[in-house]
């Protein structure tokens, strides 16, 4: 069976009349103290300014946009740990239909309640995102319901209208750092930004404690790994081939960061942004701290992806600066 064709960036363009009917482009903004801190010239995309508090809400739109009536009134489900199924929830309220998600037991209360609030019907089920994943897989399948791969191509094109956005406000960036947790973000990062000018260096950055997608790149092939992250926007246990194709055809590197970093990364962009990350938010500065020497008089963009981080391990971070 062949391989599903791969996003374009035609189809990334095309996107963005769905996402633009609903969103607006977010900041790209330049923090002196964190040039300091990397020693170049850094700024950061706030994808955290979308409604959800992330990038996905864009891949969303433009998945239901491209629905069927039949199949909106089918029903949505998926599953997540927060980011795609705030998604997903957003779209199906826009486009008045039903969505229900499946999320895994002790997932982020805010996320949860911001799911329900938009109108989704959530279900707790098994211990991590992959066994929520495919039992609501198969209860979609079971009712007749539209199940939303969370690296479906749509998904893609429509996340990657933010690196449109980069290159048409900075079209001299020379290196983006993108978290990858399923991987659609560094996907449409790397289409645009290699499509558009191959000079662009794309690095896709991951948990340590999540390292399935980055071992899987670099193996070139399907690898699983043990997931014990604390950033729920990155803990992946099994890899997603199609974007794995996609990164493996584009990406220029693809780095891991330990979490101990990546809550370092949060205190650092909460001191000099007054803006709060999520752990999968602030895996690109951790990773740009990580490779200060080869970053060295690049002018870099970090994707801050998210923001929804909960009020517990905002505590603990905070915590752990002052022991």
């Amino acid at each position: 069976m062949r391989d599903p064709p791969e996003p374009t960036l035609q189809d990334i363009f095309a996107a963005r009349a769905h996402v633009y009917r609903y969103l607006t482009p977010t900041p790209l903004y330049r923090y002196p103290g964190l040039c300091d801190l990397v020693g170049t010239d850094i700024w950061v995309k706030h994808e955290n300014h979308q409604p959800g508090g992330a990038f996905k809400v864009r891949g969303g739109l433009n998945y239901v946009a491209g629905l069927t009536g039949r199949e909106r009134s089918a029903g949505l489900f998926t599953a997540s740990t927060g980011n795609h199924g705030q998604s997903i929830a957003y779209a199906a309220r826009a486009f008045d239909t039903k969505a229900t998600i499946a999320v895994p037991e002790g997932s982020n209360p805010g996320k949860v309640a911001a799911m329900r609030g938009l109108g989704a019907e959530v279900v707790f089920h098994g211990q991590d995102f992959d066994t929520a994943r495919e039992w609501i897989s198969a209860e979609a399948h079971r009712v007749g319901g539209n199940y939303v791969e969370p690296t479906d191509a749509s998904l893609i094109c429509g996340v990657g209208t933010y690196a449109l956005e980069i290159l048409e406000s900075l079209p001299q960036v020379e290196t983006i750092v993108v978290p990858v947790g399923a991987g659609s973000g560094a996907s449409g990062v790397s289409i645009v930004a290699k499509t558009i000018n191959p000079k662009i260096e794309v690095i896709a950055a991951q948990s340590a404690q999540a390292p399935t997608m980055q071992m899987s790149w670099a193996a070139g092939k399907a690898v699983t790994a043990p997931m014990t992250t604390f950033a729920e926007g990155v803990a992946t246990r099994v890899p997603f081939e199609n974007t794995q194709r996609i990164m493996r055809r584009y990406l220029d590197d693809f780095v891991l960061v330990d979490d101990s970093d990546i809550r370092a990364a949060v205190r650092l962009l909460l001191e000099h942004t007054h803006n709060l990350a999520e752990g999968a938010g602030a895996v690109s500065l951790a990773a740009a701290l990580k490779l200060r020497a080869r970053l060295a008089g690049r002018k870099t963009v970090i994707v801050l992806s998210g923001g929804n981080l909960s009020l517990a391990n905002l505590r603990s971070i905070l915590a752990e600066e002052r022991t």
